[in-house]
């Protein structure tokens, strides 16, 4: 009888551990592109961010093994002065989207370890503030693209 308990206090135990899925599990990644620059200048990455939990998800930085250094910044436009500024984190409302694009939230990628060129798939990893990764392939677009379209 007591094994009998036991085991239904592990399987209970086992159902509940698996009911809290992390951020990453609620987001869907879609539209993801980079603009490549000539030389050594960094790229921009673009994504659109949908959130289906229940729950915001907040986007806290990202990571490549392509490039030495991921960081998020905002561009901004205030009195005909353009802006950018690194941010900490972007928050994905719940039953929500955020969008990545030009002249708004995005991701600088720097130090390329080798050249990418137009055409390349480059995979980054979206850092959630829970811990969790999101692999996401990025379509690698010339220096005059604007939109990575539908």
């Amino acid at each position: 009888m007591k094994s009998h308990a036991l085991l239904l206090l592990l399987a209970g135990l086992m159902v509940t551990s698996g009911v809290h899925a992390t951020e990453a599990e609620h987001v869907r990644a879609s539209h993801a592109w980079l603009r490549v620059l000539p030389g050594d200048l960094p790229a921009g990455a673009y994504v659109t961010l949908e959130n289906d939990g229940a729950q915001p998800a907040v986007l806290s930085g990202a990571s490549s093994p392509l490039y030495a250094d991921v960081m998020l910044h905002k561009s901004s436009s205030d009195g005909g002065m353009s802006r950018m500024a690194m941010v900490d984190s972007l928050s994905v409302p719940a039953h929500g989207k955020a969008v990545l694009a030009p002249a708004g939230y995005h991701l600088m990628l720097m130090k390329a370890i080798h050249p990418v060129k137009p055409g390349d798939t480059i995979t980054l990893n979206l850092k959630f503030a829970d811990g969790s990764t999101l692999a996401t392939n990025f379509l690698a677009r010339p220096a005059n693209a604007v939109d990575s379209g539908p």
